[in-house]
């Protein structure tokens, strides 16, 4: 039917979504809950599939209704959008923003960021899906990223946010019963926590040293007998004394600072994982995008202010 996906229906069926019930939908559309039920049905009878399994204590979606939802929130979002490029909006961040963050940093950083951001803009909904790489950079389910490393894509904007160092460590235990490295080689000798992540070689660490156009880099292959895809795992395991890790500043700091962890090899560097926000060009002049990606970078600079 030319008429099955009606524009109106977009935003009651997110609306519903989001409140979890019919009655709970009707109070917020201000309508009767059989009103509610009613333009369901209509929806669901132009379509035909069914959106939403509903009992009189609970609702849930359909794969169709997954799938429905999925795109109208897309489109709304571009609506809003438009509406930003055109002025309508007036400056006042609101709508729905979609954020994407790797597992660990996305939980302990980038969550909290959120909840003072939606503080601040009410009118703002923001959908926060972490996972262990970033995605595509032609993906369209994510409107900002907060990833480690520019892209090498001049498709998007990446906004540096801050820097961020990778570091090797060990726990006090670990190095007293194994011995401290003291050149980059001596990590062959060593169990080394392994972390598969992104797309870089795994258990393939460069370390360099000397400055400008003296430096020199190697690139050590490591091998342990423990490996994750996930950070947090891999700092437990490096607590428990189970090898040398390489982790991002920002995961390790606390440690580092109160003796459970201690840095090997200080004097060589590693590849830094800078923390940037990506988003699509078209993104560029939308102010929720703005206003979050300015709130990300002004708190990471207080944050490294007051530390």
């Amino acid at each position: 039917m030319s008429n099955a996906i009606q524009p109106a229906d977009l935003g009651f069926f997110s609306v519903l979504a989001g409140a979890g019930s019919l009655s709970a939908a009707a109070r917020e559309l201000g309508v009767t809950t059989p009103a509610v039920s009613k333009h369901l049905a209509q929806m669901e009878a132009r379509l035909g599939v069914v959106l939403v399994n509903r009992t009189t204590r609970r609702m849930g979606m359909t794969p169709e209704g997954e799938l429905y939802l999925e795109h109208a929130r897309r489109i709304l979002g571009e609506i809003d959008g438009m509406q930003e490029l055109l002025g309508v909006s007036k400056g006042t961040p609101k709508g729905l923003l979609r954020v994407n963050a790797t597992l660990g940093f996305g939980r302990s950083h980038v969550a909290p960021l959120i909840s003072r951001f939606v503080r601040k803009h009410p009118q703002m909904e923001v959908q926060l899906q972490l996972s262990v790489n970033p995605p595509a950079l032609t993906d369209d389910s994510f409107d900002v990223c907060i990833r480690f490393g520019a892209p090498p894509d001049a498709r998007v904007i990446a906004r540096h946010i801050a820097p961020n160092r990778r570091l090797l460590c060990a726990s006090p235990a670990y190095l007293a019963r194994h011995g401290t490295p003291r050149v980059p080689n001596d990590l062959v000798k060593h169990n080394c926590i392994g972390i598969r992540q992104g797309e870089e070689a795994y258990g393939l660490w460069r370390l360099s040293s000397g400055r400008g156009k003296n430096v020199t880099t190697e690139a050590i292959k490591t091998r342990g007998n423990l490996t994750t895809n996930d950070g947090e795992i891999a700092v437990n395991w490096a607590l428990d004394g189970h090898g040398i890790l390489m982790r991002a500043e920002w995961d390790i700091e606390r440690y580092l600072a109160n003796g459970r962890l201690i840095q090997v090899l200080p004097q060589h560097a590693t590849p830094d994982a800078d923390i940037y926000a990506v988003y699509p060009q078209r993104h560029q002049l939308a102010v929720r995008v703005r206003a979050f990606v300015d709130f990300v970078a002004l708190s990471f600079k207080k944050q490294a202010g007051a530390a």
